[in-house]
């Protein structure tokens, strides 16, 4: 529906502000009774429905039930401003498993990706020498142009980087085996009988090809996963602008500071990806992140999918038996099925979804304290006009290498980091925001009419609440007021060239794309919520305490945005299930 608003920047125009016409389509049936399984949500942080085409492909009729107008998740485009396509949440790709995307044959469904070289750029804000423009620091996939841009910092750390992205990527190649493989499952190796020990010994495997692709470098995976980032940093490297922008990917997302133990396992997380076979790459998709949700629906409806928009699941039905038989949608309508997967977050799934007298006090208070704290508030910017930056000048609004990268602004010290944490632990949003800031439209021009850019703004470090109140209209205006006057001192000119902004701060996350505490990973990527852990550890396996009621989100293992493996392992928990019934 074209929801009508219309929003006024700063006094100097008005902008009509067009809710999402970027409207999926459903399945042509209608929605039936009965199913085999039914999907809760049409997406995870990244991405929707895989799981259903799986299941679907194993004999199960599947419909996938999306409370939204539009499929995806928080991997949605929306034509927030006339004629501006935003990846309003999610906005770069790079966890989607190339198995899970090649088995599923995205690019035959119209999946295109526009790979980003160079990939990172940092300006600094400080007066050019002898009337040279301000330095910046630019990374990319030459490493000798690496080397260079690194020298103007220090030589040292240009002569130890190759040395440091190939350690980095040897650690994050040796836990690849676990991405795509279940947690092992400690019950059955330990307790069952014989027979079914054997059988879950097989869940060991990953473990095992980790530990031998790691080889002598345990201990230092060991230690990248519970360190600060900044120990590791430190021993590598001395220059503050390569630090601070490498510590940035330590903490995105995340409610840490650089110098918080696990932030190293942040920063190893985001180099885990791979497009095109590129490892580490990350790339926009062609008309936004809904490009990737619209081609998984696609091929799910291939395989028979039945996929509904505007379904609002208000509860799972469970029987006298304690196990899920369908659902009940907020309208009365029932459903019922062998089998119901939940996209929710865990908090949503067991807390708002799952009756509370089918679960147990002790569970539902661990679930409780499952943490979703966040730091992001997300920013999609129109404008007319292409950012130029003081550090990287262009001539006549034409881009340059650094405009297709993840540009770092308030990211050339580690302690602007520290400090922007710091002010948001003490439930204020940061006076001197972390922003990190891409403009797709430069690679991808169905975004934005001719002249005219859309930007994304990932900004931190702003709390669930400020000071213990609720966030109003005006301090979301202040915020971005603030992160804007910021984006001012890098490329002069950006504030006048703005046309409208859809602000969205922690509880518009929660609220419009069900992130609970508006956590992008379904809850922290902390040590004690990752791998048999996560989201609990007796909920590692994709299993609820209610039979037939899974957990195929982000919320599971590997968490994180990594596409396709929580989907796909919880369709094979579900065919296991169901084989033995």
């Amino acid at each position: 529906p074209m929801a009508a608003a219309v929003w006024t920047d700063r006094g100097r125009r008005a902008v009509a502000v067009v809710g999402t016409v970027t409207r999926s389509r459903s399945s042509h049936t209608a929605l039936k009774s009965q199913y085999d399984a039914l999907v809760i949500g049409g997406g995870e942080i990244c991405g929707l429905c895989r799981k259903a085409a799986y299941l679907q492909k194993g004999g199960l009729k599947t419909a996938v039930l999306e409370r939204r107008h539009v499929l995806g998740g928080a991997a949605v485009t929306e034509e927030i401003f006339p004629g501006f396509l935003f990846s309003r949440c999610s906005y770069l790709l790079s966890l989607l498993r190339p198995h899970i995307c090649a088995d599923l044959e995205l690019k035959k469904h119209g999946l295109k990706v526009y790979l980003r070289d160079p990939h990172a750029f940092t300006p600094l804000l400080e007066e050019g020498v002898n009337g040279a423009p301000p330095r910046s620091l630019t990374l990319g996939s030459d490493m000798a142009m690496n080397q260079m841009e690194i020298g103007k910092f220090s030589q040292k750390d240009a002569k130890a980087f190759p040395d440091f992205v190939a350690h980095l990527e040897k650690l994050a190649g040796a836990i690849q085996p676990l991405l795509d493989a279940s947690p092992v499952d400690i019950p059955g190796v330990t307790t069952e009988s014989l027979r079914k020990r054997l059988a879950a010994a097989k869940t060991l495997m990953p473990i095992v090809k980790c530990g031998l692709k790691l080889g002598r470098n345990i201990p230092d995976f060991y230690e990248i996963i519970t360190a600060p980032i900044m120990k590791i940093l430190n021993r590598w490297f001395e220059s503050e602008p390569l630090r601070a922008t490498l510590a940035t990917d330590a903490v995105i997302g995340a409610m840490t500071s650089p110098s918080n133990p696990g932030s190293g396992y942040v920063l190893l997380h985001h180099v885990m990806g791979e497009l095109e076979k590129e490892k580490g790459a990350w790339g926009y998709v062609e008309g936004g992140m809904g490009g990737v949700s619209q081609a998984i629906a696609s091929s799910a409806r291939s395989y028979g999918v039945d996929i509904f928009t505007e379904k609002d699941v208000g509860q799972v039905l469970v029987g006298s038996d304690g196990a899920a038989k369908g659902v009940v949608l907020k309208d009365g309508t029932e459903i019922h099925s062998k089998v119901v997967l939940s996209n929710a977050t865990p908090h949503v799934t067991f807390k708002n979804l799952t009756p509370q007298a089918a679960l147990s006090p002790e569970f539902i208070k661990t679930v409780d304290q499952i943490d979703y704290t966040s730091p992001v508030t997300k920013i999609n910017v129109a404008v007319d006009k292409l950012p130029n930056f003081l550090a990287s000048p262009t001539p006549d609004d034409k881009p340059g290498p650094h405009h297709q990268c993840s540009i770092h602004l308030n990211c050339e010290s580690v302690e602007l980091l520290e400090t922007a944490y710091k002010e948001a632990i003490n439930r204020r949003p940061s006076a001197r925001p972390m922003l990190e800031m891409t403009i797709p439209s430069v690679l991808d021009p169905t975004l934005a009419p001719p002249g005219c850019h859309t930007v994304s703004l990932f900004t931190q470090f702003t709390p669930y609440h400020i000071e213990g109140r609720e966030w109003t209209d005006q301090d979301r205006e202040a915020y971005a007021d603030t992160a804007f006057d910021w984006v001012e001192q890098y490329a002069p000119g950006f504030k006048k060239s703005v046309v409208g902004r859809d602000i969205l701060a922690p509880p518009d996350l929660e609220r419009i794309f069900g992130l609970t505490g508006g956590n992008i990973f379904h809850g922290s990527m902390s040590l004690d919520q990752l791998y048999l852990a996560r989201p609990l550890p007796f909920l590692s396996d994709y299993r609820s305490p209610i039979k037939g009621l899974y957990l195929c989100g982000s919320g599971s293992h590997p968490g994180g945005g990594v596409m396709g493996s929580p989907g796909w392992n919880a369709a094979l928990a579900v065919m296991a299930d169901l084989k033995r019934r």
